[in-house]
C-alpha cells in the first residue's frame, strides 16, 4: 500500500487554560501546525501557548463556539485539521492512528469520528452518556462547517470512519468548576434553544430534569462508575433543569 504524508493542522479554543494548555500542545508534536484560538484569557494562556510555538488569534467567543471553531478552520493552513479543547489529551494510540488515516493514497474519507475517554475527579467513567461519545473532530480543512452556538457540530458532508482509538478528557477536576462550567454552558444552550423556536414551560422544567437523572443513573448504567457516576448524572440533571429554566426566563423577557 503506497502512503503520502498529509499535513496535519490542530486547533484549540481557549479562555483562561493555563493550566492545561502546556500538556495540550506537548500532545500534539505530530501535527505540522497548532492554531489557538483564545477568547481573550485573563491568565498566561496566551504567553505559554507561544511559548510553544503555537500560532494565536485572539477573538471573543460572544457565546457562539461554531463561530469560534469556523474561525479557526479559516486559520489554519493544512490539508487536514484536528480540533482538539486545552482539557483533552490525545492519546499515543489516536496519534498513530491518526497518521496512519490521513496518509493513505487516495484517502476515501472525509473525516473521522473519534471515541472520548472522559476522567471525572481522577476515575474514568465507563458508563453513563459520555460513555458513548462520538466527536466529529479530523477532517479535510474543506469538507464543511460548524454548526450550532453550543454543542457544535462539523457538518461535514460525505465519507467518514470512526476511529478506534480514544482521545482523553479531563474536565470539571473539581466540584466548583464543574458547577461553574454547567452554569456557563445552560446560558447558552438556553440561547440556543430559543433560536431554534424551541419552548420551556413547568413540565419541561420539572419532568426533563429528573428523566435525564435515571437515563444517565439506570439506563446508561452511571451507577456502576460509583460516587462519580451519580455525581455526573447529578450535575448533568441540573444542567438540564437550568436549560429549559433559563429558556422559560428568555420567553418571559421577550
Amino acid at each position: 500500500l503506497f502512503k503520502i504524508r498529509m499535513n496535519i493542522s490542530a486547533v484549540i479554543l481557549t479562555k483562561n487554560e493555563e493550566k492545561n494548555i502546556g500538556e495540550c500542545i506537548h500532545g500534539l508534536t505530530f501535527c505540522e501546525e497548532i492554531v489557538v484560538i483564545d477568547d481573550y484569557s485573563s491568565d498566561k494562556t496566551v504567553e505559554i501557548a507561544r511559548g510553544l510555538r503555537a500560532k494565536v488569534f485572539q477573538r471573543s467567543l460572544d457565546g457562539n463556539f461554531a463561530a469560534q471553531r469556523n474561525f479557526g478552520l479559516e486559520k489554519a493552513a493544512n490539508k487536514w485539521v484536528l480540533f482538539i479543547d486545552a482539557d483533552e489529551r490525545v492519546s499515543k494510540g489516536l496519534k498513530d492512528e491518526i497518521e496512519k488515516e490521513v496518509s493513505v493514497l487516495n484517502n476515501p474519507y472525509l473525516g473521522y469520528f473519534v471515541k472520548r475517554d472522559d476522567y471525572i475527579f481522577g476515575k474514568k467513567l465507563n458508563y453513563g452518556e459520555t460513555a458513548s461519545v462520538r466527536l466529529l473532530r479530523l477532517a479535510r480543512k474543506s469538507a464543511g462547517k460548524w454548526a450550532r452556538d453550543v454543542h457544535e457540530v462539523w457538518d461535514v458532508r460525505g465519507k467518514t470512519k470512526i476511529l478506534k482509538n480514544s482521545l482523553w478528557h479531563y474536565p470539571h477536576q473539581t466540584l466548583r468548576e464543574f458547577i461553574k462550567d454547567i452554569n456557563f454552558q445552560s446560558d447558552l444552550h438556553a440561547e440556543a434553544n430559543y433560536k431554534e423556536g424551541k419552548s420551556s414551560n413547568l413540565a419541561k422544567i420539572v419532568i426533563w430534569p429528573k428523566g435525564k437523572f435515571f437515563y444517565n443513573y439506570l439506563f446508561k448504567l452511571g451507577f456502576l462508575d460509583g460516587t462519580e457516576g451519580f455525581v455526573l448524572a447529578l450535575i448533568m440533571s441540573f444542567h438540564s433543569f437550568l436549560s429549559w429554566s433559563k429558556l422559560w426566563i428568555i420567553q418571559r423577557k421577550r
